[in-house]
């Protein structure tokens, strides 16, 4: 099984509920009764004591002497992963062990930045449940020495929707309910509630033919793309196709990186994401970016142990409105290569956003625009365009 030092604990967490699944084969019965669980039964928190750990200080240390925010992901999705079993777990050992697994991750900001010497806590529960899904918020909390006031210290917010699966059929399952009991819990249900049905009404929207706006959209998108295509020599100097900014990496999926279910840990596939994004960025403006937020992830397919596995990252736009704090929207695609069938399928979108340090915009460094050369590219930025401003 994946252990990171902080799921290390998350492991020693969730150990009585794992004593108790490893014991279930896949014949037992599933939950006969489901129970209605407070969000604070699901509750679970982790300290990063880096104030006084040299060694795990280090393991989260970036070249730049702040937190490797990659890694802080992965923990992220581990936290959350165990929160959701604590949530899905029964008193009864005779029922089956459930397949619980991310299928999204929603916006999440980077509201201040994150130390590497001062103690950080991680902490969430469950905040709402549908019939087979659930939706955890976790926070990252870091004490601010300029202020005591408890809201200020939250560094970042984040909304995990995990799915569960029988494990022996593969079906979708009923879980749990819940049935919030503080103000606060009963606030944050409702603002999930409305999530959830903003995902089913977009999922449910049919593909429409595009309108006349939508076509001057894409022609404006695609002029100055042809431009660089036709007559490279007089396109413009500051601007860059979105090709040119492309990076990957591959990998094969080690049975070290596994999960309890034998596939390949989410967490594990955000960090390594997280990383291409931050260096396909680094490569783009020039000097080390910093990390703004994570704007949508999604799982769509699983990940086995053994799977070649590649990342695509590029460019995807870049806003330059605000010439104090211009943003880069980076793009990563992950896909599972299977070379004796010839074939290849997606298995994750992640959409990260990135700027730069105002010491280097004061040095002249200067963000370039980035134009697509086809139309599919000009319809990718256009959906994400829009999924921004929804």
């Amino acid at each position: 099984m994946y252990h990171s030092p902080v799921t290390n604990a998350l492991w020693e967490a969730r150990s009585n509920i794992f004593e108790r699944l490893s014991n279930t084969t896949e014949s037992g019965a599933t939950q006969s009764e489901l129970i209605t669980k407070a969000p604070s039964k699901s509750r679970t928190s982790v300290l990063y004591k880096f104030s006084s750990d040299y060694i795990l200080r280090e393991q989260y240390r970036n070249p730049w002497n702040e937190i490797r925010l990659g890694k802080l992901l992965e923990d992220l999705d581990a936290l959350a992963g165990t929160i959701s079993f604590k949530h899905c777990s029964s008193e009864d050992s005779s029922t089956r062990s459930l397949l619980l697994v991310t299928a999204s991750v929603d916006k999440m900001v980077l509201r201040k930045p994150i130390r590497v010497d001062t103690d950080l806590t991680i902490a969430g529960a469950v905040t709402w449940v549908g019939r087979s899904s659930m939706e955890i918020q976790l926070e990252v909390t870091q004490p601010s020495e300029e202020s005591s006031d408890p809201s200020d210290a939250v560094a970042l917010t984040a909304n995990f929707t995990f799915v569960a699966r029988d494990s022996k059929t593969g079906k979708s399952t009923i879980i749990n309910q819940i049935s919030p009991e503080t103000e606060k819990e009963k606030s944050l249900w409702e603002e999930a509630e409305e999530r959830n049905k903003l995902r089913k009404k977009k999922k449910g929207e049919q593909k429409k033919e595009i309108n006349d706006e939508e076509k001057n959209r894409l022609g404006e998108l695609l002029s100055e793309g042809r431009v660089f295509c036709d007559m490279p020599a007089l396109a413009d100097r500051d601007s860059i196709l979105i090709k040119d900014t492309c990076l990957q990496n591959s990998l094969m999926c080690q049975p070290q990186q596994r999960n309890i279910h034998g596939r390949i840990f989410g967490g594990f596939l955000m960090r390594r994401a997280f990383e291409l994004a931050f260096a396909t960025a680094y490569s783009f403006a020039g000097s080390a970016p910093c990390f703004h937020e994570v704007d949508h992830v999604d799982f769509l397919k699983p990940v086995d142990v053994g799977n070649f596995l590649r990342f695509n990252s590029c460019v995807l736009y870049t806003e330059l409105e605000n010439p104090s704090q211009p943003m880069i929207n980076v793009e990563v695609v992950a896909h599972v290569m299977r070379p004796e069938h010839r074939s290849s399928e997606v298995s994750n979108k992640f959409y990260f956003t990135f700027t730069v340090h105002s010491d280097a915009l004061k040095n002249g460094q200067k963000i370039r625009n980035v134009v697509p050369a086809t139309e599919e590219e000009a319809r990718r930025v256009i959906e994400r365009m829009d999924a921004e401003r929804s």
